[in-house]
């Protein structure tokens, strides 16, 4: 019985969008599902490191990255209570460029969707896949389209999964709700006093975050927090949103944040998600790959969540267009998903335990006080530390031109 697709990718953020975007090069049918219609704001990361702009390159919207995205990232911080220490970001000396930008993901997400589209990929938008049955080469795929559609059959030789990792299916059965759960928030501001280029990391009792300038010149305000110190702020603001209550946490928490957002304006509303899910769930049964956050989520402390969406999905292509689609049978699939899993495992597993380490030195005042001591006294060590984040490393494995990958 002939097949509807190749390959369906369950979500359409970076990693599901470049997913399908290097396998259309490759010659195989695809059909994205997004649950969302675009453009659409969204709780997470919007720092590339330099190192990773290649990968646009590749993915065809460099260059339109390039024409909206916001200021080079020269310079990385420190944010405490009471202090705000600032350091050289380092340069990446692998590739040619040397500094990363940040982008929105309204717009970030479009660009990569719609040069799938130009590539032929199937995009249904939106539509939420409700059941995969079958096994690796015979995949029968419910979706529902919405709007009073019924619901549709696709028939598909793998499934490649690029769902957050707090959303039903992207990983194991949720644990037990717990204190130290991490809550993500997020919001925009216009008329900040933030300076173009800066990169400061936000340490405060129970919760860690960032602040960049974006595109548009959009001041991009993004934190966790700990389930227990969230239910504390809402006790302390009980007539507000959870959002206002973060933000006036934020605020009376960090002298260098009520200093940029002085009088700063916000536009939209705060966003918020979770319980976020840092952990390793790259493994999954033949034929169901994982990518992006549904594979493995790193505290979003190093900003690195984009990067490694975009790399995970450059070594999932990389593995599966070994052979045309038609060679992958249940056999086959065994041994692709346990050459990727080592593969994602070598490329960020040792990145997200250091991102774990620095989450909790941020959130905890025994021991962010310390290393706040030491960065006042050392402030290169932040260049250090970024660099040991990826800050400058190139991408995970050597990239194709886009005439070749064609």
């Amino acid at each position: 019985m002939p097949r509807d697709a190749d390959v369906l990718v369950i979500g359409a953020g970076p990693a599901g969008s470049a997913t399908a975007i290097l396998l259309a090069y490759a010659g195989w049918r695809v059909v994205i599902a997004e649950q969302h219609e675009f453009p659409r704001r969204k709780v997470c990361g919007e720092c590339i490191a330099a190192g990773n702009l290649s990968l646009l390159d590749q993915l065809g919207i460099g260059p339109a990255f390039r024409d909206v995205a916001g200021p080079e990232l020269r310079q990385v911080g420190w944010m405490g209570a009471t202090s705000t220490i600032m350091a050289d970001l380092p340069a990446c000396e692998d590739g040619p460029y040397r500094y990363g930008r940040a982008l929105g993901r309204d717009r970030l997400d479009t660009l990569l969707l719609g040069r799938a589209r130009a590539l032929g990929v199937s995009v249904l938008q939106p539509a939420k896949v409700r059941q995969v049955r079958g096994s690796a080469g015979h995949f029968q795929c419910e979706i529902s389209t919405g709007q009073g559609q019924p619901s549709r059959t696709l028939d598909t030789l793998i499934v490649v999964d690029a769902r957050g990792s707090w959303e039903p299916g992207a990983g194991s059965i949720r644990p037990t709700p717990c204190a130290s759960d991490l809550f993500g928030f997020k919001a925009n501001f216009v008329e900040t006093s933030l300076a173009a280029g800066v990169l400061p990391v936000l340490s405060l009792n129970g919760a860690y975050g960032g602040i960049v300038t974006a595109d548009r010149g959009l001041t991009t305000l993004a934190c966790c927090i700990r389930r227990d110190a969230l239910q504390r702020c809402r006790q302390n603001a009980p007539l507000t949103t959870a959002g206002a209550a973060v933000d006036a946490f934020l605020r009376r928490s960090c002298g260098g944040i009520r200093d940029v957002l002085r009088h700063a304006r916000l536009d939209g509303p705060w966003l918020a998600v979770g319980p976020l899910r840092p952990g390793i769930r790259v493994c999954s049964e033949p034929g169901r790959f994982r990518v992006g956050n549904a594979a493995g989520e790193a505290h979003p402390l190093i900003g690195e969540g984009i990067s490694m969406a975009l790399q995970s999905a450059l070594l999932l292509a990389h593995e599966l267009t070994r052979q045309p689609p038609v060679m992958i049978d249940a056999n086959r699939a065994d041994a692709l998903q346990r050459a990727y899993v080592a593969r994602w495992r070598q490329a960020f597993e040792s990145r997200m335990r250091l991102a774990a380490a620095f989450a909790q030195v941020a959130m905890h005042p025994l021991l962010a006080r310390p290393a706040e001591s030491m960065l006042r006294c050392w402030p290169s060590l932040l260049t250090r530390a970024a660099r040991y984040a990826g800050k400058a490393r190139r991408a995970v494995t050597p990239i194709m031109s886009t005439e070749e990958a064609l």
